[in-house]
């Protein structure tokens, strides 16, 4: 069954973990973009500061302080849409939180709870926004998931298993509702390292300050993705060229990325900064202060070409075909430069032309050109 969704003017918007990074710029774009809000995250003044600024810019948003993690609040969430607009159009799950160190130097509780956030509170969010886009005649379900759900990063290996999860998860509803023939739009998104305040909102069992290992890209460039997909039906999208060369080089040359994690990457995830003792993570509670960009220090690509390319595959295939165009054009100009041919050299032209022709008619092997890769 085909899903037509709404543009984004005419949408209602539900964004959790909207209190800093990628949650905070989709809101703060969605709003830009005539989009109705409901902002969800654990951090009330965060939320309030963030609501009155939209507002000030005449974009209607709601906010609603709510822990995920908790299987009522979904139920919530979605009440509060409902009484605040009439309901919901896309459901974004986009709360998350990671840990850093060895696995065996982790307490059981929070890997427990990081489960709870990451993974059931996805679920519960789903599960609610299936029900409630079923009865309101279709719409998008869009899911944060990581290039993790497909890798596994060194020393954020209980992250990484939940992000697989995710995926699991999401790829399965996905099925489910497309066998019904349901008009949901499920979609998984794969971010590679975006520079939010996401090492810093972790629990550190590391002695070192954790950062992202580079490449990092802007969360706008998720944001672009994630309400590019509120609008036109996606199955996944990897946000990040350093997304689709990791999933590749897990499938290809897996044991290349296990060295490359364990002699480079696990070095690059940690910053020159001590650990602080009794840092705040968001394990537990709500840390959110409206932050967009974190505590990467390199250069940060404001931009994925691989992303923008794979949103707008018309427009990509548009600009390839023009530019095919124009060498074709400045070929044909360099030919008519060149000088006609003499009598004696048409006449070796004629005869290598006859020659090609019966070579290229005989049972001859097939010419091969060169390989082509994608960029």
């Amino acid at each position: 069954m085909k899903v037509n969704l709404k543009k984004l003017s005419d949408q209602v918007i539900v964004i959790t973990g909207a209190s800093s990074g990628i949650g905070l710029v989709t809101a703060r774009m969605a709003a830009k973009e005539g989009a109705k809000l409901v902002l969800v995250a654990r951090s009330e003044d965060a939320l309030r500061q963030l609501t009155d600024e939209l507002q000030s810019q005449n974009a209607q948003a709601a906010y609603l302080v709510a822990d995920v993690s908790k299987q009522g609040e979904a139920q919530r969430i979605a009440q509060k849409a409902q009484e605040q607009f009439g309901g919901f159009d896309t459901w974004i799950n986009n709360a998350g939180v990671s840990m850093y160190g060895k696995v065996e130097e982790q307490s059981i509780e929070d890997m427990r709870q990081l489960f709870e956030i990451n993974l059931w509170g996805l679920i519960y969010g789903s599960l609610e926004a299936v029900k409630h886009l079923k009865q309101r005649g279709g719409g998008a379900l869009i899911n944060v998931g990581s290039v993790l759900s497909d890798v596994t990063a060194i020393l954020q290996t209980v992250y990484s298993a939940s992000k697989h999860a995710v995926k699991g998860f999401t790829d399965g509803l996905r099925m489910e509702l497309q066998m019904e023939e349901a008009p949901v739009s499920v979609t998984l998104i794969q971010p590679a390292a975006i520079d939010t305040p996401y090492p810093l909102h972790a629990k550190n069992y590391l002695d070192k300050v954790p950062k992202h290992a580079p490449p990092a890209y802007a969360p706008e460039t998720v944001a672009r993705a994630i309400l590019k997909c509120a609008v036109a039906p996606a199955r996944n999208v990897e946000v990040g060229g350093a997304s689709k060369l990791f999933k590749g080089m897990e499938e290809w040359t897996p044991t290349l990325l296990d060295k490359f994690m364990e002699t480079s990457f696990a070095e690059q995830s940690k910053s020159d900064q001590p650990a602080r003792q009794n840092q705040k993570s968001g394990l537990y509670q709500g840390v959110g202060e409206l932050e967009e960009r974190g505590n990467y220090p390199g250069h940060t690509r404001e931009i994925s070409t691989y992303t923008q390319a794979r949103l707008h595959p018309a427009l990509t295939a548009a600009l390839v075909a023009g530019a095919g165009v124009a060498v074709a054009a400045l070929a044909r100009g360099r030919n008519k430069d060149s000088k006609a041919p003499t009598p004696q050299r048409s006449t070796q032209s004629a005869r290598n032309a006859t020659a090609t022709s019966a070579t290229k008619h005989s049972p001859a092997m097939p010419e091969s050109g060169p390989a082509v890769t994608p960029v």
